[in-house]
């Protein structure tokens, strides 16, 4: 005789689904509804990444294509209809052009000093005063204040401080015995000015940078090097340095870029002379197409500007990626 359990059910009716069918059904969709809430937010964030996007478009993407394909043209402001692709002329312009030639050579030392001695000046000030004396957090403010004034007015600071009939700076050479040069009018000189009102007004962005990293760094390398007898520049020199590494190649690549948008300071102080000794190439870009009116010729070396910064920047990045990972 069959049991219950064993006996057919009726026709129209389903047999009740197992626990594992109902644990199947409920984990598919449970997954089901992951996936649509996860498709919902991508969606909700893109659309709120959509003005942001298209601003950045209109404000950077779109000068850049037009700037690139300007490069292409000879367009003159005072001669309309020469907004005309010619292909590669302004380029092979360049490559002929004496004064580009040493405008590159004017950014180029001005770039490698002003990166270099605000790496050492900042690095020097932020290891020296990474200490608990009583009064350094005044001291370590104070270094600030370079930072975070107008450019033109940095500029006009060390413009007068650099006239020799209104200089403090050279009445107080004359004080101590010393010669009173003219060192806006003077080429060898000129770019040096530039330098140090540059090194001035960005020296205190390495030296947040570096303090922070100091104040970061772990105790237990310190410590263990103390230990073993270690002394202050040895500890520095072997242990300090190579931990602060990624932190100044990282420094060293904002302070490159924006060494290549020296404008102001040359603008102001010299405005490029004397003669082209201190015509560094985006102030010869400027005079190019807003003093003589050559856009094209103006925008072609924009674009080599561009591409120089760009692939210095790239070689950077690199070199803190393997700092990185060595960390």
């Amino acid at each position: 005789m069959s049991s219950p359990a064993d006996r057919p059910l009726p026709s129209g009716l389903a047999a009740a689904p197992s626990a594992t069918q109902v644990a199947g059904a409920r984990a598919v969709s449970a997954a089901r509804r992951g996936r649509s809430w996860t498709a919902m937010r991508q969606r909700a964030l893109l659309t709120l990444l959509l003005p942001a996007l298209a601003a950045l478009f209109v404000v950077t993407i779109l000068p850049s294509i037009f700037l690139v394909v300007t490069s292409f043209t000879p367009l003159d402001l005072t001669k309309p209809g020469s907004f005309y692709l010619e292909g590669a002329g302004n380029y092979r312009e360049l490559l002929r052009d004496d004064r580009f030639w040493n405008s590159v050579w004017v950014q180029a030392r001005l770039s490698f000093w002003t990166v270099l001695l605000q790496l050492l000046i900042g690095l020097g000030l932020a290891r020296l005063l990474h200490t608990r004396i009583r009064g350094v957090e005044a001291i370590r403010a104070a270094f600030i204040i370079p930072m975070v004034l107008p450019p033109v007015v940095v500029a006009l600071t060390w413009k007068i401080l650099f006239t020799p009939d209104v200089s403090v700076l050279n009445w107080l050479l004359g004080l101590a015995g010393l010669p009173q040069p003219a060192w806006l009018t003077d080429s060898t000189l000129a770019l040096w000015a530039i330098i140090i009102a540059d090194v001035w007004e960005w020296f205190p962005f390495v030296f947040l940078a570096v303090l922070a990293a100091l104040q970061m760094m772990p105790e237990e390398p310190l410590e263990a090097a103390a230990i073993d007898g270690a002394s202050r520049w040895q500890v520095f020199r072997h242990v300090e340095l190579p931990l602060l590494k990624p932190v100044l190649l990282v420094v060293a690549l904002f302070r490159l870029i924006d060494s290549m948008k020296a404008f102001p300071h040359i603008f102001i102080m010299t405005a490029g002379g004397p003669g082209v000794a201190t015509e560094a190439t985006n102030y010869y870009a400027y005079l190019q197409g807003f003093s003589y009116t050559l856009v094209g010729f103006s925008s072609a070396i924009t674009v080599v500007l561009l591409a120089a910064t760009f692939a210095l920047s790239l070689s950077l990045m690199r070199m803190v990626g393997r700092a990185t990972d060595v960390e």
